[in-house]
């Protein structure tokens, strides 16, 4: 419903900036000042110092940027690669089976992350496929709990994509593989983008299942920051999570950009 008086939109927008100031933007402000905090005993933190920072990256806490980075962006361009060719073959079968197909890949989001990981603990820690202890494993549960969204996001950008350009193509003579590669991709561009971002920023973030099955040489930030937290060293676990945040952020504007201006070429 719309409110058209000014007093109106003045407490919505004021209820609105109450939420966000609570919800949002107050745990970031607690978590910023904490790291950079020796102690906190009253309302406020004291002793302000750099030193979780310097540790930051170097250690152990730099090998889970690393490992957070690493497993983050591998799966994520699987999931992209998988959820992409799934989304563009399953355009080419009946509305039926688009639907039948197709809730098969968000099955994985309507798990709890910690089922998936142990469901994969239990699966591969006998042979023939013993991945237990391996990197693989890990690679295997962001895989599985991101490529929902990642086919969730191809799929509407090719619902949105007009059949025109792509029958033009055709009847000019173009292959499909060049009409995939020079039409199709190129016009949801965006999307796939998109969807990179957002899968990367959810395997960033993934703590459920990674800590059912991290090996003890690959430990990621969500796992090395629970770990801080929970033997107590709260202000080097909250160093982390602005780095963690920070990282994530930077690439999602990153990619922002260039959808940005991908976007008119899209078009």
């Amino acid at each position: 419903m719309l409110i058209w008086s000014r007093p109106g939109r003045a407490a919505i927008w004021a209820v609105a900036a109450v939420i966000l100031g609570v919800l949002f933007l107050a745990p970031l402000a607690v978590i910023t000042m904490a790291s950079f905090s020796s102690q906190w005993n009253d309302a406020l933190p004291t002793g302000p110092t750099l030193a979780h920072y310097r540790d930051v990256f170097t250690g152990d806490n730099g090998s889970a940027i690393k490992a957070s980075l690493a497993t983050g962006l591998l799966a994520s361009i699987a999931a992209l690669v998988m959820g992409t060719w799934a989304a563009l073959a399953l355009r080419l079968q009946g509305e039926s089976w688009q639907k039948r197909l197709g809730w098969l890949f968000f099955v994985p989001s309507a798990v709890p992350s910690v089922s998936v990981g142990l469901g994969l603990l239990v699966a591969f820690s006998q042979r023939p496929l013993l991945l237990n202890g391996t990197i693989a494993i890990v690679m295997i549960a962001h895989f599985v709990l991101i490529s929902a969204f990642t086919f969730g996001n191809v799929s509407a950008g090719l619902s949105r994509l007009p059949p025109d350009f792509e029958q033009v193509a055709s009847s000019l003579g173009a292959r499909p593989a060049y009409r995939l590669r020079h039409v199709t991709l190129p016009m949801i561009a965006p999307y796939l983008l998109a969807a990179f971002g957002l899968s990367f920023a959810m395997s960033m973030g993934e703590l459920g299942a990674t800590v059912m099955v991290y090996p003890p040489g690959w430990v990621t930030l969500p796992v090395t920051i629970f770990s801080l937290t929970d033997r107590g060293a709260v202000f080097s676990g909250a160093a982390l999570t602005i780095v963690l945040i920070a990282a994530t952020l930077l690439l999602l504007l990153g990619l922002e950009r260039i959808s940005t201006k991908t976007m008119p070429a899209a078009r």
